[in-house]
């Protein structure tokens, strides 16, 4: 038996997560998981001081400090590829929703986005479930400074 999904489990049966609250909202526990094995080689999250919230200084991806927040490619500094920046100049905001499908499917979403099957996205790697996703938003979420 592998020790984490019994963690997971454990998690879920101790803070009364059922399946149903799960796919509204994502486990923050779990997604801080999914971020050590599945984000970090590509991003970090950084607060505007500059403390390292998670990740280890990877600088492919742009920094995910308050992506729940935020509109899309709106990371200062980060030199977004054109269909995100696209995206971006929309006004388009990041929602758990686009969260959501953008992880599961960067080049798709851009392309349903923007209405234009040329579209890509510098991001190949795919979150494999709606679930995982959910918990990668929901740990991110976590991260973000409370609004004053």
């Amino acid at each position: 038996m592998r020790i984490f999904p019994l963690a997971v489990l454990l998690t879920c049966v101790s803070t009364g997560v059922t399946a149903e609250d799960h796919a509204e909202s994502g486990e923050p526990l779990v997604g801080e998981a999914l971020f050590g094995r599945q984000c970090v080689s590509c991003h970090i999250v950084a607060d505007s001081d500059g403390t390292l919230l998670a990740g280890r200084n990877a600088r492919t991806g742009p920094n995910l400090y308050e992506i729940t927040t935020r509109g899309v490619a709106q990371e200062t500094g980060y030199r977004y590829g054109e269909a995100l920046a696209a995206v971006g100049l929309s006004g388009a905001m990041w929602s758990q929703d686009a969260f959501v499908a953008y992880v599961q499917d960067p080049t798709d979403w851009l392309r349903l986005q923007l209405e234009d099957r040329r579209a890509r996205s510098k991001m190949a790697f795919k979150v494999r479930t709606p679930e995982e996703a959910l918990d990668l938003y929901a740990y991110l979420e976590s991260l973000t400074a409370p609004a004053e």
